[in-house]
């Protein structure tokens, strides 16, 4: 198993220092979030990116992902929402991450019609990204929050550039059991996005295993050689404790649940 961290849980901090705290704690990976906010995103010129790698590479940490906020299940017309796809995988294969998250934002249309728009739009931009070597992740949320809802769009792109991330927040929110959920992603997932929280009415985040998320089951059903990153949410929740000094428990804790799964 491979363990990251998302940068949504450190905003506004420079590369160079996320890098070092993700080779600090023994991180394999940083999730990237893809906001103009960031050093890194869609926008970024090619010098940027060029640096960015090296200071990643130097370390020997990987991008896991790149976080984006395109939409692909949104009403409108499609040719923004394909352009925005396009560009955030021009900026994962330029840091040769495997991946690009996307949300679904299909706000309050009717399912089948959100439906229609992101298989539309996956289906546009899956042959692009296979080309930049770059898989598409469809994550659970908003509109999609359950797996089988984001499975029903999968299903229909049949296209292994688009997958699914398993934010296994939503799904329970959703009202959708860990293994329920793994299920309805056979063949789709790409990786498994972790935190915790107290509560369904209170989502400011804790360290993991410290809330109430079914972490156990999640991790004892996520792929074997595959990849847990840890979203800590501080960019949405100020008053959250810091996340640098969180890092090894969280490790440590994940470690734990990957030993329990292997009868270790």
């Amino acid at each position: 198993m491979k363990y990251a961290f998302s940068t949504l849980g450190l905003p506004g901090m420079p590369l160079a220092r996320s890098v070092e705290l993700a080779a600090a704690h023994g991180y394999d990976g940083l999730e990237l979030r893809a906001h103009p906010e960031e050093p890194l995103h869609p926008g970024s010129p090619a010098g940027d990116r060029v640096a960015g790698l090296r200071t990643l590479t130097t370390a020997g940490v990987a991008v896991l992902g790149v976080a984006g906020y395109a939409r692909v299940a949104a009403a409108g017309p499609d040719e923004p929402v394909v352009a925005e796809v396009r560009a955030l995988i021009r900026l994962a294969a330029d840091l040769r991450a495997p991946y690009v998250r996307v949300f679904p934002g299909g706000g309050d249309q009717p399912a089948a019609a959100a439906d229609d728009h992101a298989v539309r739009r996956l289906l546009a931009t899956a042959p692009f990204a296979r080309r930049h070597g770059v898989r598409i992740l469809l994550e659970t949320h908003d509109s999609h929050r359950t797996a089988a809802a984001a499975a029903r769009v999968l299903d229909r792109v049949a296209d292994p550039a688009a997958g699914a991330l398993w934010d296994v927040l939503h799904t329970w929110l959703g009202g959708e059991s860990p293994a329920a959920s793994r299920r309805a992603l056979a063949g789709h997932l790409g990786y498994v996005q972790v935190k915790d929280v107290a509560s369904a009415r209170e989502l400011t985040p804790l360290g993991l295993g410290a809330g109430t998320l079914p972490l156990a089951e999640a991790v004892a059903l996520a792929e074997p050689d595959g990849w847990l990153c840890w979203e800590y949410e501080k960019r949405w929740h100020p008053a959250a404790a810091e996340l640098p000094g969180q890092l090894a428990a969280g490790r440590e804790y994940l470690e734990e649940l990957v030993r329990a799964r292997r009868g270790g």
